[in-house]
């Protein structure tokens, strides 16, 4: 049975990420006395769903968590670093609202009370409408006995995360652009909205020049299925104009900024094929060249970006600016 796109487990279903995640996924980084950050990469057992890549930054008055994985294994790995460097969790960023994003924010305020979680106020969108159609079809195909037993310990993983949607909510809500000052360390934190999200969320550390990118930065294929696309063409136009030397995406390895360049250029032109009258399988095979660089030797990406320019970026009007201002959400 094919799921379309409507959740990040869902992706999973339809294109396999567990193989692309496990390509993605590079080794932890160094303790923070050796790097500006200490990165906890997204992880993936085959058969189940992805964690996005984790990042802890070091303040005066504790650690910053960006975004808290989906699984238990995740959070078990932060935990158990904040503990390992004798320093709590006092605030947590979420990039945005997507569950291998977000998931775990319960768990890691279960285990550090005090963290403040900030972050866009997108996932109320999403709570009335995204999150509840793709547990209406979750339970659907739950229902219709097809799902593995991975996949269905995934689907109800997801539907705790629903359930409790005050520890998706942020405790201070980020509604634009400003320099912020978390666990006592000077941080830039952006808002790009209606891009991969209603509102996404990404840092610069002006210290290190480093950026913290989320989701709007996917190295194997943008996942444009709550995306506004042309909001998201003007974020990493923003991003761009920043003067960092490394970027973090939301899956996969660290690039430098010349790197950054080639993937936020194949993301453009995937765009305007799409909006032109060239076939389907033209845009395809023109990503596939534009983004070779960031595609695994042997993953075959063509069904994922086949999916991407039919159901999203040629779909139909009202579908198509779904998640762009004034649309359906």
């Amino acid at each position: 049975m094919r799921i379309r796109g409507e959740s990040n487990w869902m992706k999973a279903l339809d294109f396999g990420l567990c193989a692309v995640v496990a390509c993605l996924a590079g080794p932890a980084s160094a303790s923070p006395a050796q790097e500006p950050y200490h990165l906890v990469p997204g992880s993936f057992t085959p058969g189940r769903e992805p964690d996005g890549n984790s990042i802890f930054l070091d303040g005066p008055r504790g650690l910053i968590l960006i975004d808290t994985g989906r699984h238990p294994e995740q959070q078990a790995r932060l935990i158990a670093y904040a503990r390992s460097v004798g320093k709590p969790i006092v605030a947590i960023v979420n990039t945005h609202w997507h569950l291998d994003h977000s998931g775990g924010n319960a768990e890691i305020k279960a285990a550090f009370p005090r963290a403040k979680l900030y972050a866009s106020r997108a996932v109320e969108g999403a709570l009335k409408g995204f999150l509840p159609r793709s547990r209406a079809e979750a339970e659907r195909y739950l229902r219709s006995g097809g799902a593995t037993p991975e996949q269905a310990a995934d689907m109800r993983l997801d539907f705790a995360a629903m359930d409790a949607p005050q520890f998706l909510r942020p405790d201070v809500p980020i509604t634009g652009s400003s320099r912020m000052t978390l666990a006592g360390r000077r941080l830039q934190v952006n808002l790009a909205p209606y891009a991969a999200t209603e509102g996404d969320v990404w840092i610069y550390d002006p210290a290190t020049h480093v950026v913290f990118a989320g989701d709007l930065v996917v190295p194997l294929v943008p996942f444009l299925d709550t995306a506004c696309p042309e909001g998201w063409r003007r974020a990493l136009a923003r991003i761009s104009a920043t003067p960092f030397t490394m970027l973090v995406p939301g899956h996969g390895d660290p690039m430098t900024h010349t790197r950054f360049e080639t993937w936020r250029r194949a993301y453009g032109r995937l765009l305007d094929c799409a909006a032109s009258a060239r076939s389907r399988d033209a845009c395809v095979a023109e990503w596939k060249e534009d983004a070779a660089a960031f595609i695994p030797a042997g993953f075959k990406v063509d069904e994922m970006a086949a999916y991407y320019v039919d159901e999203r970026l040629r779909a139909k009007p009202d579908e198509r600016q779904r998640y762009c201002p004034g649309g359906a959400g």
